[in-house]
């Protein structure tokens, strides 16, 4: 009978050291269990742990320094993120700057956007592959609204009919950017040279 009062008092003990652990009091932030799950081992810029020994416990890493320090040592006072140079507009690795035509001034586009990319054939097959993943669903192969869900929801138009067949370069990098009508925004989902890509190969659908 004391060996299973002492078992159970035991197991109460561990479960209380356990549970104790999770709490957190004041600056201790409570121990943490498989911590290599939710820490990153590259530069987080939203979070910046300053001491060099803070997951020593742990690192698997041959830097001299624990598995949890993620502070920048090139940059002032170790930062992780850094404001971009005054007066400077990011571009891509392509040399492209934001879009920043609103999504309302379509006519705008139309009329003073051009593709800064060739009709070569790179260009083409580049385009004719992304066309392929985000427009054939609704707009089928060869461009006549006949996708798998065109056949479904009715009216998706054909690039070559009516006025559809002379739509400039910069309306279709719009609508592509932002949507029109049933078509959702694809601007977050395709870069800018992909969606001139794309351009090139509608243009050549138009003509078919």
């Amino acid at each position: 009978m004391n060996r299973m009062i002492f078992k159970k008092i035991t197991y109460l003990l561990v479960l209380a050291v356990v549970f104790g652990a999770c709490s957190a009091d004041g600056e201790f932030p409570g121990y943490e269990y498989a911590p290599q799950m939710y820490h990153s081992t590259p530069y987080e810029p939203l979070s910046q742990i300053t001491n060099t020994e803070e997951g020593e416990w742990v690192s698997s890493l041959d830097d001299e320094v624990g598995e949890f320090y993620n502070s920048n040592p090139n940059n002032p006072y170790g930062m992780t993120m850094r404001d971009p140079a005054a007066n400077t507009v990011r571009r891509n690795s392509g040399g492209y700057l934001p879009y920043r035509i609103h999504k309302d001034s379509i006519e705008l586009a139309a009329r003073v956007l051009k593709n800064p990319l060739d009709s070569s054939e790179a260009v083409l097959q580049g385009g004719q592959a992304l066309y392929a993943s985000y427009c054939y669903p609704c707009h089928g192969g060869s461009g006549q609204g006949d996708g798998p869900v065109g056949k479904v929801y009715k009216g998706v138009p054909a690039y070559n009919v009516g006025r559809y067949a002379e739509l400039t370069e910069g309306h279709i990098f719009h609508t592509i950017t932002y949507g029109r009508g049933r078509m959702n925004a694809h601007g977050s989902q395709i870069d800018i040279e992909d969606r001139w890509k794309i351009v090139r190969y509608v243009q050549q659908l138009q003509n078919q």
